[in-house]
């Protein structure tokens, strides 16, 4: 009977294992095991999707063994599409070597940094030459590379693809080679260059690694996986009320997979949960909040998902405003308002009438005039506590915009003493 760690491990938030009856053996063996998972430094923040694959590595560094993190300093200056129809912007040194910095200073709050081993990609293809990159090319061929379901599609539908990103997976796979991986982690979308590294190795007589497939997370729209560029992300250096909240705003139905992918409640109380909600017999917003309690704790302690869950229920459930809310100095005149003196609170007091879609831009509430329309439209802007339906909206030094839920500012009248 297999050991119930190393069963919990394998089975707890797994897309697929290849191949799993090997690894079984493996783990089972004693033997400690070199665990590979690269990233390239892209950008600079980690968001919970990220953090599924890299629980799972803490789950096996428990278990007693050696993760390597494999900096992709070189991948991240040709761009992997991952899975997109458009080739990423190459990056500078300076601006992948910032980026790995910030990412690394993040990774380590989820994996033990004393059971990792850092290596940079620039270590062996910095000394790459040509002859080299002949050589490693020599060894797939293109229809293999097009086989990749990205890559095939913007083939067949005439997008381009650069010759650099056909040489990311076979770069990825090199990757394997050098550190001589035992497994590879990734999510399911990484899953045909996971297996270039695999069948490389077994090219140049190394025994080749297992792959290990997480499931990708769904964002906070329900809808793709959690992406930076979809702006449907969980940073996990959002600040522990803003994350709580876009945990709240999640739909109903990940709940589940955001507890099985994303905390430590045992297997038993999430079966509980499935009952429940498929019984109607539990207010689903019950069940998130402990999620987003979960959630929280884990970045930034229990006492402070204690203090988020009660600004949630204070200011978005409460519909109360926070205790402390930005102020955003603006220049009246500069928005072209029109002046009207009105009774306000027993006194009087100067109020302007501007474009509110002027307000919003300017405030930085919204990137653009497009957007801010379409905030309008969707009944999700407030000033003073009342619902802006039109085009105009009268404002005051001290007026409060809301937008959504959680987005305030108190706008502060530069020019109040012309008025």
């Amino acid at each position: 009977m297999m050991d119930k760690k190393i069963e919990y491990v394998l089975r707890r938030g797994v897309a697929e294992i290849i191949v799993e009856e090997e690894l079984v053996r493996l783990l089972e063996s004693g033997k400690r095991l070199r665990l590979k998972m690269g990233f390239d430094p892209s950008r600079p923040d980690i968001h919970l999707g990220h953090v599924v694959g890299m629980r799972k590595l803490r789950q096996f560094q428990d278990l007693g063994h050696q993760v390597v993190l494999i900096v992709g300093d070189w991948t991240a200056r040709i761009g992997d599409p991952s899975g997109t129809s458009q080739t990423r912007q190459m990056l500078s040194a300076e601006e992948v070597r910032a980026n790995a910095e910030t990412y690394m200073q993040q990774f380590f709050k989820v994996v033990d940094r004393e059971k990792t081993e850092l290596l940079w990609q620039s270590e062996w293809f910095g000394k790459f030459s040509l002859a080299d990159v002949i050589s490693l090319t020599s060894k797939f061929t293109v229809a293999q590379l097009l086989a990749r379901e990205d890559f095939n599609k913007r083939y067949a539908s005439g997008r381009p693809i650069a010759i650099t990103e056909l040489l990311y997976p076979l770069l990825q796979a090199y990757d394997s080679v050098m550190m001589e991986a035992d497994v590879e982690f990734g999510g399911i979308d990484q899953k045909f260059n996971c297996l270039m590294g695999r069948e490389l190795q077994q090219i140049v007589g190394q025994t080749p690694q297992h792959v290990f497939l997480m499931p990708l997370l769904i964002g906070t729209d329900g809808q793709q996986k959690m992406s930076k560029s979809l702006d449907n992300y969980i940073a996990i250096e959002d600040a522990p009320e803003d994350m709580y909240g876009k945990v709240m705003s999640i739909p109903d139905g990940l709940m589940m997979d955001y507890f099985e992918l994303l905390t430590d409640v045992p297997d038993e109380e999430l079966a509980e949960f499935r009952q429940q909600l498929s019984a109607e017999s539990v207010n689903p917003m019950i069940l998130k909040k402990r999620l987003a309690r979960e959630i929280v704790a884990q970045f930034h302690g229990s006492g402070a998902a204690e203090e988020a869950e009660s600004y949630f229920e204070r200011v978005v459930q409460g519909r109360e405003a926070p205790e402390e809310i930005p102020e955003c100095p603006l220049s009246f005149p500069a928005l072209e308002a029109r002046t009207a003196t009105q009774l306000s609170g027993g006194a009087l007091v100067d109020f302007v009438t501007v474009y509110a879609v002027d307000v919003l831009v300017a405030t930085e509430m919204a990137q653009s005039r497009g957007e801010a329309k379409r905030l309008i439209l969707q009944g999700a802007v407030e000033v003073d506590g009342q619902r802006v339906t039109g085009d105009m909206v009268s404002i005051k030094d001290g007026s409060i915009i809301k937008v959504g839920k959680r987005n305030w500012k108190r706008v502060v009248n530069t020019d109040a003493k012309r008025y």
